[in-house]
């Protein structure tokens, strides 16, 4: 693969691939998401040129509807603001032709211009003091807004089902809560107004330009054309640059986000150096296409005034002729010279800040299509509420696929009493932890039915469904917070009394009786001052605080050592009394004692008995129990 190829294919996987799209991989929960057929984490969103700029803009002013109030007064600052700048600049006319050149020949007048001096400092007292406000007021509209976008965007992706964490780049959604949250940030608080103030400006200008000389004016305005062809082609060109530098940044965001996450397996293959030339090739392609785009933003502004002083010479040397030969005062001159270049200076601004509207309406599109992501199904209208479930559990000819055209369970069916303990064994990619997400409505099923109690999951409440399922993942994950509120996670009313009661049934409490402050220990950076084995009790207390009637292990010993192994058992027995439970076992010998075991291979159960009928029938569960096949 050439360096070209490698780059697009490293951009294609952490920031450029089109929502909808996926790629197979190992997902975050096991084999399930990412087994064959599953979702993996290739998918990305779409980054580029906006499609509907209008629509987006008008989607951001939504956002502002509630400040009304503040925007109307606003827009009265920026009014009052330009119409002090015009008429203080006006005001020299009348203060040149009658104090300082008078047109009747007298001379000049000294008291009366300090008056009209002083008259045309206050004028332009209100007008800096106009812009004062309206930047203090913008700034508090902009900054409700975003905080209105932060909200709407982490509500909607408390609502994202699981599929979507497991399609999408962590770093590349922290992009959108942060990068592009902030360039529309920029345009609200100060590309808006300058855009309003800007033709504000030009509207006035112009009328007291015609006022004062409409030779002069239709000398000025003929070049007005050749100035908005420049603007508008270093805009576009400027457009698609700004898209393709945001593409880029999710992209690397996305990739330090993996290697950070996953730098003990660097470091453990050695693929130190082969990171550092993909970071290098995406950080590379980064600064090119940020060059571009802060090349062609930033050419606007030199190309514009180059053409404005053009404006500006050509104006002066017909203005000295019109003197001469039409009479035209010279006040009138001065103040028209100095519209002229107010008259330049708003476009130059207005086509500078094109820039600064693209990059945030391209970062306001990555941000609105997460917005626009399909949530979890809302329940059924007469969805139920188990309370508690007793943990009666049936899969009945149950088919599912993460992609429609490959199906991973295939009519799997097997039930569980209240207090049964139900283990799954078999190859890696079987399906095993793929029932269990479908337990817990993860994933909905293609067909066949799910049911608790006697009621099919569809028709539970998903947050009452999932209070009566405690889940211990391989994978443990826990919050920055002290001890006792990362058990209390599993339920929140839970008292201090029952999380530490909860510790002691996972086995843990004596080793939180050892830390500095107990269970008022703060753990940072996912625990990172705990052994994998400690992190892992922790997670069980969390189990066991829930007191949920179904409990799903899966693999949960299976990264920690066989000593630490027989301590977790034991909090997990005490977890497993009296609760339905299902347990994904890489170690069959933590099986032995459950009621039935499912043996699945290619989505399918091969064998179902306990460990003594599975012996009997040396078939594969016995191949594997004796050693004398392997789990692959």
């Amino acid at each position: 693969m050439n360096r070209e190829e490698k780059l697009n294919s490293l951009k294609y996987r952490y920031g450029r691939k089109s929502i909808g799209e996926a790629v197979s991989g190992r997902g975050p929960m096991g084999p399930g998401p990412g087994g064959p057929g599953g979702p993996g984490r290739g998918k990305r969103f779409k980054s580029g040129r906006p499609k509907n700029s209008l629509g987006t803009i008008r989607r951001l002013l939504r956002y502002l509807e509630g400040d009304t109030p503040k925007l109307l007064g606003a827009f009265v600052c920026i009014i009052l603001n330009t119409l002090g700048t015009l008429l203080g600049s006006y005001m020299l006319r009348p203060i040149i032709n009658t104090y300082i050149v008078p047109t009747d020949g007298s001379r000049g007048d000294p008291a009366g211009l300090f008056r009209a001096l002083a008259v045309m400092a206050l004028v332009f007292l209100v007008s800096v003091g106009a812009n004062y406000f309206q930047a203090r007021i913008m700034l508090t509209v902009a900054q409700t807004a975003l905080r209105k976008i932060r909200n709407d965007l982490f509500g909607k992706m408390q609502s994202f089902p699981v599929r979507f964490y497991d399609t999408n780049s962590n770093g590349d959604l922290m992009s959108r809560f942060t990068n592009d949250v902030d360039t529309i940030g920029m345009m609200l608080s100060n590309t808006l107004v300058q855009l309003f103030a800007g033709i504000l400006s030009i509207i006035g200008t112009l009328f007291l330009m015609l006022y004062t000389n409409i030779w002069l004016t239709l000398v000025t305005l003929a070049l007005i054309p050749v100035m908005m062809k420049a603007g508008g082609t270093v805009a576009k060109q400027s457009h698609r640059h700004f898209s393709a530098q945001q593409a880029s940044l999710g992209a690397v965001n996305g990739y330090i986000e993996e290697m950070i996450t996953g730098q003990k397996v660097v470091k453990v293959f050695c693929h130190e150096d082969m990171a550092q030339e993909e970071f290098d090739l995406l950080n590379e392609d980064l600064r090119d296409n940020q060059i571009r785009a802060q090349f062609f933003g930033g050419i606007m502004g030199p190309v514009m005034g180059n053409l404005s002083q053009v404006n500006y010479s050509l104006t002066a040397c017909i203005g000295g002729l019109l003197c001469v030969f039409r009479n035209f005062d010279v006040g009138g001159l001065t103040v028209f010279l100095n519209f002229s270049r107010q008259f330049s200076r708003p476009i130059n601004e207005i086509s500078m800040q094109v820039s600064n509207v693209f990059s945030a309406l391209a970062g306001a599109e990555r941000v609105f299509a997460v917005m626009d992501e399909t949530p979890e199904p809302e329940d059924v209208k007469d969805a139920v509420a188990l309370s508690p479930a007793a943990g009666h559990v049936v899969l009945d000819h149950v088919t599912f696929g993460y992609e429609p055209d490959k199906m991973i369970l295939k009519d799997v069916s097997l039930y569980a009493r209240p207090g049964q303990k139900i283990a799954f064994v078999g190859s890696t990619g079987a399906g095993k932890t793929t029932v269990t997400n479908l337990i817990n409505r993860f994933y909905d099923i293609q067909d066949g039915s799910i049911t608790i109690d006697g009621v099919d999951i569809r028709r539970i409440r998903r947050d009452n469904l999932r209070s009566n399922i405690a889940m211990v993942l391989q994978d443990t994950h826990l919050f920055t917070g002290t001890v006792m509120e990362n058990i209390r996670y599993g339920r929140l009313d839970a008292t201090d009394e029952e999380v530490v009661r909860a510790a002691k049934t996972a086995s843990a409490h004596s080793f939180i009786s050892r830390l500095p402050q107990g269970y008022q220990t703060m753990l940072e950076g996912d625990g990172a001052n705990l052994s994998q084995g400690q992190r892992q009790l922790l997670n069980i207390a969390r189990a066991a605080v829930s007191k949920a009637p179904i409990l799903i292990l899966d693999e949960a010993t299976s990264s920690v050592d066989t000593r630490t192994e027989k301590h977790i058992e034991h909090g997990m027995d005490r977890l497993m009394a009296d609760r339905t439970t299902f347990v994904i076992a890489h170690r069959l010998s933590t099986v032995r004692n459950a009621d039935a075991i499912m043996v699945l291979e290619h989505g399918e159960i091969i064998e179902r008995g306990d460990h003594e009928e599975l012996i009997g029938q040396k078939g594969r569960y016995y191949e594997l129990y004796m050693g004398v096949s392997e789990l692959e």
